[in-house]
């Protein structure tokens, strides 16, 4: 777990403790130290040192005083604190992050769990990708990694949970995920649960991007903070990463590219994956209590939950 602790000279710092009783834990323990040792970057949270000694192990990080995305997004009164402004240079700085880890430092990083619990808020409320337990570096001459399920359901791209095949994909796609929830201030693990039409929030993007209604889904706390164009642009890049293809994923320097590129012309997304995952209120012609979790694109499964999972060995 997470404490906060304060240095002899005074600075404050965040220390994660980690009993290495597993050799799982042991295992993400040194790989978080190996991987965070060798970036540095203002949209990473900065590992300041390390203990091996005694019955814990501890990973100390610089300290972030507003904690993490999640306590304020999904929150109906802290929410407020993210008005347009911060939410656009968080989604533009976990942009830079990630484009730094998949193709401006040395070694090639993909994060494998994205997700607004794992972008930090520091006083001024800037994002700091952070929790690189499950983080995985490749060589420059690999095209993907072999390797067991492991992030969080709901952000996990759909051919990543069916084939266990990694590439920088499927970060881009965990990140398209995180751009929609900020944008519409809601969950996608639970919003089959709380639409009223019992749909799941791509259901509810694709409807109403289809229909060009994208600013009915906005985030009412941001409707006099925007103007319509700069919401759009957000939608849609927030659309691109997350299209069930990962091919026409544009890669994260595309989008710090697309982020800042005013007025410019976007490509139009393609279908999402996942958008027939129906929920209890939603009407069913069948009998059973089943859903649907199939996409029309690849036909992929999908859970609708966000447990966190490693090592699990995939098919």
């Amino acid at each position: 777990w997470i404490s906060q602790g304060v240095l002899p000279d005074g600075r404050e710092i965040a220390v994660k403790r980690l009993y290495l009783n597993t050799r799982q834990w042991t295992d993400q323990f040194f790989n978080e130290v190996k991987l965070v040792s060798q970036v540095q970057h203002k949209n990473l949270v900065k590992l300041l040192g390390c203990s091996v000694e005694g019955p814990e192990s501890l990973l100390v990080y610089e300290y972030l005083c507003n904690t993490s995305l999640d306590h304020y997004l999904f929150d109906a009164f802290k929410k407020n604190a993210l008005d347009w402004e911060r939410r656009s240079e968080i989604v533009l700085g976990a942009a830079e992050g990630l484009s730094y880890l998949h193709s401006g430092s040395e070694v090639r990083i993909i994060h494998r769990d994205i997700k607004a619990s794992n972008v930090m808020l520091d006083e001024r409320f800037r994002p700091k990708i952070g929790d690189f337990g499950l983080a995985r570096n490749f060589m420059e001459d690999q095209t993907h990694l072999s390797t067991g399920l492991a992030g969080t359901f709901g952000y996990m791209a759909p051919e990543y949970i069916v084939h266990g095949q990694l590439t920088e994909k499927a970060d881009i796609y965990s990140y398209g995920v995180l751009v929609l929830e900020i944008v519409t201030g809601r969950k996608n693990h639970n919003s089959v649960a709380s639409s009223a039409e019992g749909l799941s929030l791509m259901s509810q993007l694709w409807k109403h991007y289809n229909a060009g209604t994208l600013m009915e889904i906005l985030d009412p706390n941001l409707r006099d903070q925007c103007s319509e164009a700069e919401a759009l642009k957000v939608f849609q890049v927030g659309l691109l990463c997350a299209q069930a293809s990962p091919n026409l994923r544009p890669p994260m320097w595309k989008v710090v590219e697309m982020l800042g590129s005013g007025d410019r012309v976007l490509p139009k997304p393609t279908e999402p994956p996942f958008i027939n995952v129906k929920g209890s209120n939603a009407k069913s012609e069948s009998s059973g209590s089943s859903m649907s979790l199939m996409s029309n694109s690849d036909k992929s499964p999908f859970s609708t939950n966000q447990l966190s999972v490693s090592g699990v060995q995939a098919r």
